[in-house]
């Protein structure tokens, strides 16, 4: 059986009882990088009551640049032994490769667990304040040129607030890039989530620029950019109640049938 299971995004003390015993159950560790998910273990033996792994568990490493190929090869391990797969921080499978690994599960109907636990997105949604419920996560932004700009103005334009990932030496960057485009939007950020240094932020864009020239960026971001307000659509039942000259109104009216500004203003003042 195949677990997936997160870790903390920076608090060791996040981890849950749930996720130790799956740990220690483990005969086969999958982790986007070996020597993090180690150091973690080894934190959380010294720690809590937890069994380091014996000398027979293996650590592969299973990330972006090996998925499909680190599949082929334990692919049959998955049904005989007890599988962890774990990213460096936080719920797996969320911007990583592990969706090769339960797409494979799906497909050949070998069962597999996904454990409840830390999340950069909803522990940042959830310290921003925003009351909309509903949000679009975007994950990391393109590192640069055409397909960043165009990424951007997606979501500035999105209908729903946007969650993104951002690195620390590009934070300033993308506060430029927003503030440049709409110096008014309202921006959320949280620094180094649950760690020792964690710092939130909130404001427009055009301030929180100005703001992060004084700031030590070092560590992870996460960003919550606000989307516009909603315009308030106008029916035609408001428009035919509206107090206005035909001329006028017959024109508004045509622009949102498929009636002729003429046909609307003969209708109008024959009533």
């Amino acid at each position: 059986m195949l677990t997936f299971v997160p870790t903390p995004i920076g608090n060791p003390q996040d981890i849950t009882i749930r996720a130790l015993r799956v740990f220690e159950e483990a005969t086969l560790f999958l982790c986007e990088d070996t020597r993090e998910t180690k150091r973690l273990l080894r934190l959380l033996a010294e720690r809590f009551a937890f069994v380091y792994p014996h000398e027979e568990v293996e650590f592969l490493s299973f990330h972006e640049h090996n998925g499909e190929e680190r599949l082929a090869t334990i692919a049959p391990r998955l049904k005989s032994e007890s599988v962890v797969y774990v990213s460096d921080a936080g719920m797996p499978v969320i911007s990583d490769p592990g969706q090769l690994l339960v797409a494979h599960c799906q497909a050949e109907g070998i069962d597999y667990d996904v454990l409840a636990g830390a999340s950069a997105v909803t522990t940042a949604y959830a310290a921003s304040g925003f009351e909309e419920g509903q949000f679009t996560f975007y994950g990391f932004l393109p590192a640069k040129g055409a397909e960043r700009s165009h990424a951007l103005h997606e979501v500035l334009n999105a209908p729903y607030n946007t969650v993104l990932y951002e690195a620390p030496h590009r934070i300033e960057k993308l506060m430029d890039q927003i503030a440049s485009l709409d110096a008014s939007r309202e921006i959320f950020c949280a620094k180094e989530l649950t760690k020792k240094f964690q710092h939130y932020y909130r404001g427009d864009a055009s301030s929180l620029r100005e703001h992060l020239m004084s700031v030590n960026t070092k560590g992870e971001w996460v960003v919550i950019v606000r989307a516009k307000p909603r315009q308030k659509s106008l029916h035609l039942e408001d428009l035919l109640a509206l107090d206005l000259a035909p001329k006028i109104k017959a024109k508004l009216l045509a622009k949102v049938t498929n009636k002729s500004t003429k046909v609307w203003y003969n209708e109008l003042i024959a009533k």
